[in-house]
């Protein structure tokens, strides 16, 4: 076999967890190569909300400021049921009596603005593209990658970051991810003017459905909506012109300034996707790593998005990962101490992450079930019981900090 390319870490997938965790290392003075299937940075889904723990992760990487400039800081969260046109619940992300590890900062993010923050301060040649990963081939201590062009990589260290239908996973052992039975359409509007929408996440809940609007700047707006289809509404899937009347209908009692930007959405800016989630029993009894091998992101734990903690927990695994390898490839060691360390240094790693990871799959599937709840009962708990219970939610899972790059 000819062995093209050797590389010490290889990480498949340039997605949010892929390029946090290469930029961690090259913070610390260790390079890896980013493997990506598609011909560039793949931005699908628009925006995503990043919360107090993201910040702190890209903080730590050194790109937060570079997205501040860019996006809104968001004030409050406002939520409002379309059964009544009531307000259920408003929750300040100024109030620092739910806070443990500083203040809350939210916004919503360009996911496209956010890849390439991430990237442009990886040295030049970090991410391959056109680089798909078809098999992994053990070789003693080594993987051996065979990539779809005929390629093949030896390296010592392979990190799975390749979304919720991984490979590498797949190799650890992991089965499919689960269907939730809900999906979520999305979209993204940019006005030619200032929108003038007040910096806010704003909620809606109707019966069996959620729906939300968040000013990412100044003219644009990310919106989405989730709902259980029944066989003829999956129908609708296929055809993005006939889902947005169809969502457009379901929220006729949205407030119009707000609809509106759905309206003006255009069609090849619709996007949906069925909502998937690793069964959390797994992360218990599987392996997270095993040797020289990892998943990070959606391959370890993709999730609903009803916490908006499926992109801010990458980006903390990225970190976390990266501060349990730098210290071994900093050293010159003797090939089976280094393989040793390697494994050590991915198991504390895998450690760390796992009841992490367990615990927002967990809630965030609990959260949507009962957000989304088409039953009277269930749509009378949540909206006049649970709604302030259910926002603070959200804040207490990102009250979270994954810490810095070294140890103390």
């Amino acid at each position: 076999m000819e062995i093209v390319v050797e590389e010490d870490i290889v990480i498949v997938g340039a997605g949010i967890a892929g390029l946090t965790t290469s930029l961690a290392l090259h913070r610390l003075g260790v390079e890896s190569l980013v493997l990506e299937s598609s011909d560039s940075l793949r931005v699908g889904g628009f925006a995503l909300t990043l919360w107090e723990n993201a910040w702190k992760a890209l903080d730590v990487v050194g790109v937060g400021n570079i997205l501040r400039h860019q996006h809104l800081q968001l004030h409050r969260l406002v939520t409002t049921t379309l059964i009544t046109g009531q307000q259920t619940s408003t929750t300040s992300f100024k109030d620092r009596k739910l806070a443990k590890h500083g203040p809350y900062e939210v916004r919503c993010v360009r996911r496209q603005l956010l890849l390439e923050a991430l990237a442009s301060e990886l040295p030049s040649g970090t991410i391959r593209y056109l680089s798909k990963v078809v098999a992994i081939q053990e070789s003693g201590f080594f993987k051996i990658l065979h990539l779809a062009d005929g390629t093949t990589i030896k390296t010592k260290v392979l990190i799975g970051c390749d979304g919720v239908n991984s490979l590498v996973a797949k190799w650890l052992g992991f089965k499919e991810a689960s269907y939730t039975g809900r999906y979520a359409a999305r979209g993204y509007s940019e006005c030619e003017t200032n929108h003038e929408l007040e910096p806010m996440f704003m909620q809606y809940f109707g019966k069996g459905f959620r729906a939300g609007a968040l000013p990412c700047n100044e003219k644009g707006v990310y919106w989405f909506f989730t709902w259980t289809p029944t066989s003829q509404e999956k129908e609708l899937l296929q055809d993005p012109a006939k889902l947005k009347e169809y969502v457009l209908k379901k929220l006729e009692k949205m407030p119009s300034d707000v609809r509106s930007f759905i309206e003006n959405t255009e069609i090849d800016a619709f996007h949906s996707a069925p909502l998937r989630y690793r069964n959390p029993w797994e992360l218990i009894m599987g392996n997270i790593s095993k040797g020289n091998v990892c998943v990070v992101g959606d391959a370890l734990h993709s999730m609903a998005p009803d916490l908006a903690q499926g992109g801010c927990s990458a980006l903390e695994d990225g970190v976390v990962l990266a501060r349990c390898l730098a210290e071994i490839f900093s050293k010159r060691l003797k090939e089976e101490d280094e393989y040793k360390r390697i494994e050590e240094g991915l198991k504390k790693y895998a450690k760390e992450r796992r009841w992490r990871s367990i615990d927002l799959i967990g809630r965030s599937y609990v959260v949507g079930s009962i957000q989304q709840g088409g039953s009277k009962l269930v749509n009378f708990f949540r909206d006049k019981i649970l709604a302030t219970f259910l926002a603070h939610q959200l804040l207490k899972k990102s009250d979270f900090d994954c810490g810095k790059l070294r140890e103390p």
